[in-house]
């Protein structure tokens, strides 16, 4: 009786998860477009999922004049901050990869399991030792209190690793030695650019990773004028409550754009980043 499903009969309990699945996903990004434009009275008194009088520019202009243009300080602090922490964060990643992935030297396998354990621990359970690094310094209150902890990405270093063991040839690397070339030279004109599909991916991963942060730039602000949008959008909501609904939604909305753009602008790169680093670890 099973040999004669068609193969689409046998893939539609597949494609009705992947559907439910895509619905469950989309329902809140449709429901903060839908809130975004509306007023605060229009929030509570119409179909959550359904456009009711619109008010998008009016919500814009009111997002942008807000607090004295304060959400456009934000908005540039978290594009600083996102932007700052993936360039740095990506050529550290890369040079730590490649130095696990084609030098021998010893405690290798150590150095190697604790970026493996840094991957599997969440990153909210950092927050409170960085912080109190971070004051033992002096650095709470400054932007280097987020920047410098978000270009450490041990993801990006696994990534790196497992991409430069597959697509670094050794016989490039020695015939270049044998040529002259010195380390350096080798890794910035030569291994940069082959590796430059998993530095993408890892480039996009530290800069979602610091733009979506909040935890972190709580505990080290206390000046607004720092904060990323993220937490200076919680603290319209913490300050005025329901008042301040209707900025705080166009904010969060608006703050999503460059991260889409991002996905979008480099999702090839991105995928094929990720395809080699299944290929071998």
């Amino acid at each position: 009786m099973s040999s004669t499903l068609s193969p689409s009969f046998k893939r539609a309990p597949f494609m009705a998860i992947l559907i439910l699945s895509l619905i469950y996903f989309l329902l809140p990004l449709w429901w903060l477009i839908v809130s975004s434009t509306k007023s605060n009275a229009d929030l509570f008194n119409s179909n959550g999922f359904w456009f009711s009088a619109p008010h998008f520019l009016t919500n814009i202009v009111h997002t942008f004049t807000a607090s004295n243009g304060l959400y456009i300080r934000w908005l540039g602090n978290s594009i600083f901050y996102a932007g700052v922490a993936s360039l740095v964060g990506t050529l550290l990643a890369a040079a730590a990869g490649y130095v696990l992935a084609k030098f021998q030297f010893r405690g290798k396998g150590l150095v190697f399991g604790t970026v493996l354990a840094g991957v599997l621990v969440p990153s909210a359970l950092l927050t409170i030792p960085l912080y109190f690094v971070a004051s033992w310094v002096g650095l709470t209150n400054t932007i280097w209190a987020v920047i410098i902890p978000s270009c450490v990405s041990p993801f990006g270093v696994y990534l790196a690793r497992v991409y430069a063991e597959a697509a670094v040839p050794d016989e490039i690397l020695e015939a270049a030695r044998m040529d002259g070339a010195g380390e350096l030279r080798i890794f910035f004109t030569m291994v940069l650019k082959i590796l430059s599909p998993a530095l993408v991916t890892i480039a996009l991963f530290v800069f979602v990773a610091t733009w979506t942060n909040f935890m972190l730039p709580l505990v080290m602000f206390n000046d607004a004028s720092l904060y990323p949008v993220t937490l200076g959008l919680y603290s319209w909501q913490q300050y005025k409550g329901a008042s301040n609904y209707d900025i705080v939604l166009m904010g969060s909305l608006l703050s999503i754009i460059p991260l889409v753009i991002a996905f979008f602008s480099l999702q090839r790169f991105l995928r094929s980043g990720l395809t080699m680093g299944g290929i071998k670890g």
